[in-house]
């Protein structure tokens, strides 16, 4: 990936600065592709090359936050400034962790709501089950009454009698 960025160049404690365009992964006082322009610190003097500027950002180069931020301040491009510089690792972890932990305790709340309504449904399934089970046993008790027969009377065969 390209990326223009600032190559330093000058003498010790005096330093100017280099625009160039060159591959992200090249060390920056290497060989650049292009040449842009040039930055004096300590002057404030920038010196770009607009039109080449803008070709190599219509081909896809990133600028770095460095350029992007001086571009802006010297009204070349137009956009929102981004933060430069190292974080405070220290603060910066604490952040991580401290977000890190939320995520963990709303994963844990999560999965302790999932597991109540699990437990809850299977009630309800049980309550449900136990319900149809007294049902159908009532409706088994009521089938099964005994239906009550009129008594059978015996019928006695009478004897004919012989004189």
């Amino acid at each position: 990936m390209l990326m223009i960025r600032l190559s330093r160049v000058g003498k010790t404690k005096q330093p100017t600065y280099r625009i160039i365009v060159q591959d992200k992964s090249k060390d920056p006082w290497g060989k650049a592709l292009e040449f842009l322009g040039n930055y004096n610190p300590h002057t404030k003097d920038l010196v770009i090359n607009k039109e080449r500027l803008e070709y190599w950002r219509g081909v896809g180069a990133q600028m770095s936050a460095s350029i992007n931020n001086l571009l802006i301040r010297k009204q070349i491009i137009r956009g929102k400034k981004v933060k430069t510089g190292k974080v405070n690792t220290k603060k910066r972890l604490a952040e991580l962790k401290k977000k890190e932990d939320e995520k963990k305790k709303q994963e844990a709340d999560a999965k302790a709501k999932a597991a109540a309504e699990a437990k809850a449904a299977e009630e309800a399934a049980a309550k449900a089950a136990e319900e149809a089970a007294k049902q159908a046993e009532a409706e088994k008790t009521a089938s099964e009454e005994p239906v009550a027969e009129a008594p059978v009377e015996e019928v006695k065969e009478e004897t004919p009698v012989t004189e």
